[in-house]
């Protein structure tokens, strides 16, 4: 059995707001570093720390309202990516998405974390849904992740990241590192290809 890759003790966190640069022809992509990461690379953790900081600390600021549990719920967040960075698969989807998604489980396992949960919740009529209502919400996720994997890969990521995981266009740009006029027409683009696709389904 293979033994596990140790989590870097220090993650390269600074006060300082990490930099986010732009993902030139010469740098690596995110696909290459996390596959670097998987492999217990410690620099390409750093490169993949660097170009994601500053976005995953103004989702935890956000989230959280507090700047030094946001900083705390930035180390879990990248401690979580380099434990989980075996089981991104390419073929899925694009880095950013998946990485917002762990990112953003772990600042929701921080915010749980200072919430006082109530010995006893007071009794109230259930809301949930019934089998029937699951079924049907079941089949339109499916057929809407089925459009989506259909999609230029470009769009796929805009679409994801907007309506998955709650980011708006600006922080999407923030993210992804791209205009925002990209998000926009992008986002524009998918839409109209997932309503061509889905049309007279849903």
């Amino acid at each position: 059995m293979a033994c596990a890759t140790p989590i870097p003790t220090r993650l390269p966190f600074s006060s300082v707001a990490a930099t986010m640069p732009r993902v030139s022809a010469v740098e690596s992509t995110d696909e290459v570093l996390l596959a670097r990461v998987a492999e217990g690379d410690r620099d390409a953790f750093g490169d993949l720390y660097q170009r994601y900081a500053r976005a995953v600390l103004g989702l935890a600021l956000r989230r959280l309202g507090d700047r030094g549990q946001a900083e705390d719920a930035l180390q879990e967040a990248f401690a979580s990516i380099w434990r989980a960075a075996r089981s991104y698969k390419p073929e899925r989807g694009p880095v950013a998405p998946w990485l917002y998604a762990v990112a953003r489980n772990a600042i929701a396992d921080r915010g749980r974390a200072r919430t006082d949960t109530p010995a006893e919740l007071p009794d109230a009529a259930s809301d949930e849904e019934g089998p029937p209502e699951r079924a049907e919400q079941s089949w339109v996720a499916y057929r809407v992740h089925r459009a989506l994997a259909g999609l230029p890969e470009t769009e796929r990521a805009v679409l994801e990241l907007a309506y998955w995981s709650g980011l708006s266009q600006s922080e999407i740009a923030d993210f992804l590192a791209i205009p925002l006029g990209t998000v926009k027409t992008r986002t524009r683009s998918g839409l109209r290809r997932l309503a061509e696709e889905l049309d007279g389904e849903l």
